[in-house]
């Protein structure tokens, strides 16, 4: 993990970006700009009340520094971001996530603009009830992760002001505060059935796979109930980055009898498991997580139930997986496993044995397959 420093009209930042390899900057063009357009519009003198939304590893949160920000993300890789970049003998900024978001009004909203239709749709809903009446929206992202009905979208749902000339692919939008809110929004929450249970798991707009069954955790659960339903009693269960909660859901229906721990490193993931599972089974023992992989303090499980991610924003590729890999490793119980599901391109029969004594293949599908995970020393042979 190297730093690069970002120059920038505040001044200059050295930022690393935790678990992404040294290939990996920690910032864009788009957060350049961000920081370009806001100091060239506002003066911490002024003192406006400033809200930093999506930041990815700290640029805009360490970077708006003299504004002293309020800082909102889904994600929960800003936190350890910002624990890696913040200067020495700076306080590390505190927060907010979904569990619990910052109330406005903000004079000001830097915002990075998501991949997901869904989700810049609720970040401009929820941006239009924190908004001073006359506050102002600078978004901006790289224009090949913008979704295409981005335009009509700011168009629809906040006043443009202006469209920033586009400058190392990236592109910026000013925009003043429209009417609609998240409140009377249908599509807030979406969902699907789960196969086989009588519940319907739903999930709010950040999550992946919200409105329906993703094929990996559809190879995957047959499996998971038939290895849930043999346990015993009280046996610790981990679903990591457990999305809308459908593999732990899974093994409580098999096996209600768990102890199953939901962790994401997504707010909105983390809340929607939470209401699934409380609705599915409100007097469960279960345990939810917001973190970046496994809590230091989440314990050991016996089994670990995993469909890793394979993109961070722009970037594609195993590094998110073989991070959840090493964590996995030293979470297991002796005689603990892994089940999980990856795409078959990523050649996780390989890269588990970095981590694992024992891989075997369980099920396999053209796109996907199946593992299971152990050590010999540890577990079963």
């Amino acid at each position: 993990m190297t730093s690069d420093i970002l120059e920038f009209a505040g001044g200059s930042l050295p930022l690393k970006r935790p678990g992404g390899g040294r290939s990996l900057r920690a910032w864009d063009a788009a957060d350049e700009q961000l920081l370009e357009q806001t100091f060239a519009r506002y003066s911490p003198e002024d003192r406006p009340r400033v809200l930093v939304v999506d930041d990815q590893f700290g640029a805009l949160t360490l970077g708006l520094a003299p504004f002293q920000p309020v800082s909102f993300a889904d994600s929960h890789s800003l936190v350890s971001s910002l624990i890696v970049n913040t200067p020495s003998g700076q306080e590390v900024p505190s927060t907010f996530n979904w569990l619990e978001p910052p109330e406005g009004p903000f004079d000001l909203v830097v915002m990075r603009i998501p991949r997901q239709v869904d989700y810049l749709i609720c970040l401009l809903r929820w941006v239009n009830g924190v908004l001073a009446p006359d506050g102002v929206l600078i978004a901006g992202g790289m224009i090949k992760h913008l979704p295409d009905s981005s335009a009509a979208l700011f168009g629809d749902l906040v006043h443009t002001r202006e469209v920033c000339p586009a400058r190392k692919k990236a592109r910026v939008i000013v925009a003043a505060p429209g009417d609609q809110t998240l409140r009377g929004w249908a599509d807030f929450w979406k969902g699907y059935p789960l196969p086989d249970s009588g519940h319907k798991l739903m999930a709010m707009p950040a999550v992946f796979a919200r409105d329906r069954l993703d094929i990996g955790a559809r190879l995957l659960l047959p499996v998971v109930a038939r290895e849930a339903s043999a346990l015993p009693s009280g046996t610790r269960v981990l679903d990591l980055a457990c999305g809308n909660g459908v593999l732990g859901i899974a093994a409580l229906v098999a096996n209600p009898e768990l102890v199953v721990t939901f962790s994401d490193v997504s707010s909105q993931a983390v809340v929607s498991a939470r209401d699934n599972v409380l609705n599915a089974f409100p007097d469960a023992d279960v345990v939810f997580h917001h973190s970046d992989g496994i809590a230091e303090d989440a314990g050991d499980f016996e089994l670990v139930l995993l469909n890793p991610p394979f993109h961070e924003g722009g970037v594609v590729g195993d590094h998110i997986a073989l991070q959840l890999f090493r964590q996995v490793a030293r979470h297991l119980v002796p005689g603990g496993r892994m089940l999980m599901v990856g795409n078959r391109h990523l050649g996780y029969h390989q890269s588990l044995k970095r981590f694992f004594s024992g891989v075997n293949q369980l099920d396999a599908d053209p796109r996907f397959v199946v593992f299971e995970a152990f050590n010999h020393e540890a577990g079963r042979s």
